[in-house]
């Protein structure tokens, strides 16, 4: 008899719950990541759809939207159906950044994204061309102090980690930069190399292959600790300059007013996702951190990084539009 009661007591509940809840999801997903194939983002969004299939039991297709520093395609998923099944990959520029530096953000992403979960961090590294003369942090300050033009530094976009990176640095300092946007993060690479700009912040993923190739230099990096995969290049606090910590997130979004049963089903593969050896380790070899956070951790973590930009944009006095 109490078998059959509890019985009973289940079938109720699962009939009270919502469709979503028990059907989701019943058709391909969509992930969209604002930058171009083979970029950092795009191998982040490239690996966890590929485990997000096996669990989901769906395809999980990646639409890369580049431009705009990601704004295009966070500007898709924000207007996209709250269904659960278009999906941004988003990170610290078009969320946390782009709202203070664009007076006509096409999008708001604190009334129109909802986090899931926070999926990996990368770290900043500031590189110079492997023909510079400054060998270290100590030696580019002072070679930048004593010129009498500013610095040029590369950026992937006017708004973008990289370019408020220098901003604070420059800051930090006592020095002017120059920023030169490049649409394509290859493009400000081959330039770097070459030597048309002086100087640039870039991910651990992006700046590790070129340091190891001995095509660019790394001079200090913006981790906590010094780096794995480059161990010789001391960081930031070792080098003085302890409030030159900023590091790039990227975490999973979708559009606002998604059912909360589907927001909850897709935290905890995603979560699932990165958590699994293989992915983790492709990731950790990419230079990420991998974390796969709760949809509450990564809301309060994007809410702070929006303060946090918005102080350091209003500091700069920079407006992109």
């Amino acid at each position: 008899m109490h078998r059959r009661t509890l019985l009973a007591a289940a079938l109720m509940l699962a009939a009270a719950l919502p469709a979503t809840a028990q059907t989701f999801p019943d058709r391909p997903l969509k992930l969209a990541v604002g930058f171009p194939p083979g970029t950092g983002p795009d191998v982040v969004a490239r690996t966890l759809g590929q485990r997000l299939e096996a669990l989901l039991k769906q395809p999980v297709v990646v639409d890369n939207r580049p431009g705009a520093g990601g704004q295009i395609a966070a500007q898709m998923t924000a207007k996209s159906p709250p269904d659960g099944y278009g999906l941004l990959l988003g990170e610290v520029g078009s969320i946390a950044i782009a709202p203070a530096a664009y007076s006509k953000l096409p999008y708001d992403p604190a009334r129109e994204l909802v986090a899931v979960s926070e999926v990996v961090r990368s770290d900043f590294v500031l590189v110079v061309p492997a023909s510079a003369k400054s060998a270290d942090v100590k030696a580019f300050i002072e070679a930048a102090r004593a010129g009498g033009d500013r610095v040029n530094f590369a950026t992937f976009g006017a708004g973008t980690p990289g370019h408020f990176g220098a901003e604070v640095l420059a800051e930090q300092a006592g020095f002017r930069i120059e920023p030169v946007h490049y649409r394509a993060t290859g493009d400000a690479i081959t330039a770097l190399v070459a030597g048309d700009v002086q100087a640039a912040f870039v991910t651990t993923a992006l700046a590790v292959p070129q340091v190891k190739g001995g095509k660019l230099r790394a001079l200090a990096t913006t981790a906590g600790t010094r780096l794995p995969q480059l161990p010789e290049v001391p960081t930031f606090a070792e080098a003085g300059w302890p409030k030159v910590d900023f590091s790039a997130w990227f975490a999973v979004f979708a559009p606002a007013g998604t059912p909360p049963a589907a927001l909850d089903a897709l935290n905890r593969q995603i979560v699932a996702a990165v958590q699994t050896p293989e992915v983790r380790q492709k990731l950790q070899d990419a230079g990420f951190s991998v974390l796969g956070t709760s949809r509450a951790d990564a809301e309060r973590m994007t809410r702070a990084e929006a303060a946090r930009w918005a102080a350091v944009v209003k500091a700069t006095g920079f407006k992109a539009d």
